[in-house]
């Protein structure tokens, strides 16, 4: 035996173990020699040698098999349940299976949230998987087949849907979430047994106010985590966090604070069950009992795109629209809460006569041709000259604004509008603007297409304390300032006609008050911030006497001999919209949110009890949801 076969190795060289095999390459220590001396045995038989010099090579590595060209190259082609699915890299296995028409069921995931993937029913079988796999969390892979209807996969989801239910709270008949709860949905479709659980379940805090607008029921809480990423994520306000272990785990708020973020009512949207409630809308009204229209939010210039949810002819909430340009799948609890003018204070009959101080008097109630003749004879011995003066609001649609300012032009004979609208208010980091009108962006496009000149609000107070302004026509009378100051202001007019949604110290100083639509009982368009253009439906009848801005405004131009021809606020449109240049590309049939098939009110389904949906009550609408 030669020195080279008994030397032993230095340094980090490890000595094989005894009766290890040292013929082998995964036997072999230390380095191979470059040139081993004549007689010495190689590793390698003499085919593998090759090179130069003779040097041994050795064999390729063990590794995984080379990944598939891509069929669709850019793309990823995969089958789920049969069916060929081509999606874009990255896209998980939830939002392709979508694509093949199969459902799979999940809690936790959020498509604008980050993965968590702890709910643990998307689970499914995947061809490149041992195991099941998340379905949220993993992403489709070139020619994986995936299976969402085997019988391991139903075992699994019957199995969580138990876990889940484990300790639930059998509150569907008293819980607010019932009619919209993925537990009841998911029971029914993936369990529907009865619980095996033997003794007590664990009890947790049923009433946890987390703060101004939103209430907790710990025990529905399923730990999906959604509301805390939301406020992590979203809001960027970290204002919930998980606490406990086990089955004692719970959301709550971080001791010495409460969730007061101006988004916290997105928890409510993203809890898939129960457990977060806002208590504005808590106990007020069942889920199966409104219907939703689909229409934008009017609590500033953002123009969140939203549905109103509503029966009879109250609205009951706002809620997020998805809209990608606007503002995804979120909205701001002030914007939320600004539905409640729809329902209060509403401005319902005509009247001619000032009402200020006239408490227990009769009310000068009149006809809507009483009230138009009215106002056209205090106008008319007015039109053209620069007494009279004409207050616009960035409250009302493109269409009421589009038809009251070509009256206020072409039968008034104004050529200057002054700006009424709501108050600065405070703004945010994310959704919500100062400037609390919806369509501040489209009374200024319409003015500048009409030729007409705007001047601020103050301007008008000037102008009405120094005696030059006599008459007032007011379309909206929403104001900037103080409005009992102004209220003071416009009473010592000749002639104040009012078109207003609401009642308000500013109309009892009508000489005419003409009650109008607000936008959830008329179709039209906003114009946001950003110069988005955006439809709303109607969603139920007016109340009382009230008509649309643009009605008056057409009812007042023939009283005084011109012409108007509107029916509908698509006549307003299609006639009109032609002189403001930003609308020319905006097509206002196509642009129409999803609806029913047919014109007019047709609320999207949501009774099950075979009624019309919206219309549970009658007569006399009540004012509730408050």
């Amino acid at each position: 035996m030669s020195d080279n076969d008994t030397k032993k190795p230095t340094g980090d060289a490890q000595t094989p173990p005894k009766g290890a095999p040292t013929d082998t390459p995964a036997a072999r220590i230390g380095p191979e020699p470059s040139n081993p001396p004549a007689g010495a045995k190689l590793d390698t038989p003499p085919a593998a040698a090759s090179g130069p010099t003779g040097t041994p090579k050795p064999p390729p590595p063990a590794g995984p098999p080379p990944k598939p060209a891509p069929k669709n190259p850019g793309f990823v082609t995969c089958t789920i349940d049969g069916k060929e699915v081509v999606v874009k890299p990255g896209t998980n296995m939830i939002e392709a299976a979508k694509l093949a028409g199969s459902e799979i069921p999940y809690y936790c995931y959020h498509p604008r949230l980050s993965i968590a993937a702890n709910c643990r029913i998307c689970l499914i079988e995947a061809s490149n998987a041992p195991k099941l796999v998340p379905a949220c969390q993993t992403p489709l892979a070139e020619g994986v087949v995936i299976k969402t209807t085997t019988p391991k996969v139903k075992e699994q989801q019957r199995a969580v849907m138990e876990f889940l239910l484990l300790n639930h709270p059998v509150d569907c008949s008293i819980c607010d979430q019932a009619g919209e709860c993925k537990l009841q949905d998911y029971y029914m479709k993936y369990d529907y047994r009865p619980s095996r659980l033997e003794g007590g379940k664990i009890l947790k805090n049923k009433r946890k106010v987390l703060g101004p607008r939103v209430v907790l029921d710990q025990e529905r809480c399923i730990m999906c985590t959604r509301c805390v990423r939301v406020m992590n994520e979203v809001a960027k306000e970290p204002q919930l966090g998980v606490f406990g272990r086990g089955s004692h785990e719970r959301i709550d708020v971080f001791p010495g604070s409460e969730l007061n973020s101006n988004y916290s009512l997105n928890t409510v949207d993203v809890c898939p069950v129960g457990a977060l409630l806002s208590r504005d809308f808590r106990f007020k009204a069942r889920a199966w009992f409104l219907s939703a229209t689909p229409s934008v939010c009017t609590g500033c210039s953002r123009g969140c795109t939203t549905w109103v949810d509503w029966m009879s002819q109250d609205t009951y909430r706002y809620r997020p629209r998805e809209n990608e340009a606007v503002n995804k799948s979120w909205m701001c609890d002030q914007g939320r809460l600004s539905y409640k003018y729809l329902n209060l204070e509403r401005a319902l009959r005509p009247q001619v006569g000032r009402r200020a101080g006239k408490a227990g008097e009769a009310e000068p109630v009149v006809t809507r041709k009483e009230a138009v003749q009215a106002a056209a004879k205090a106008l008319k011995p007015l039109v053209g000259t620069a007494q009279l003066a004409v207050l616009a609001s960035p409250v009302a649609s493109n269409e009421d604004l589009l038809a009251g300012l070509t009256f206020a032009k072409a039968t008034l004979g104004v050529s200057t509008v002054y700006v009424g609208g709501r108050p600065q208010g405070a703004a945010d980091h994310y959704l919500m603007t100062a400037d609390k009108n919806p369509n501040r962006k489209g009374l200024e496009l319409i003015a500048q297409g009409l030729g007409l000149k705007l001047e601020s609000f103050d301007a008008l107070t000037t102008a009405i304390g120094a005696g030059k302004v006599k008459a007032l026509y007011a379309l909206g009378t929403e104001v900037p300032g103080d409005a009992a100051a102004f209220a003071d202001a416009v009473g010592r007019l000749d002639v104040f006609v009012a078109q207003a949604f609401n009642e308000s110290p500013v109309t009892a100083q009508a000489t005419v008050l003409m009650p109008a639509s607000v936008h959830v009982e008329d179709e039209g368009s906003f114009v946001q911030q950003d110069g988005i253009i955006q439809r709303f439906r109607k969603a139920y009848p007016p109340k009382g006497d009230v008509v649309p801005h643009w009605r008056w405004a057409a009812e007042l131009t023939r009283e005084l001999g011109g012409e108007a021809a509107w029916a509908s606020a698509r006549d307003v449109w299609r006639e009109l919209s032609g002189k403001v240049a930003a609308f020319a590309e905006f097509n206002w049939d196509k642009a129409s949110p999803p609806d029913r098939e047919k014109p007019g009110i047709n609320p999207l389904p949501a009774g099950a009890d075979g009624r019309p949906p919206g219309y549970r009550e009658f007569g006399t609408p009540r004012v509730r949801g408050m």
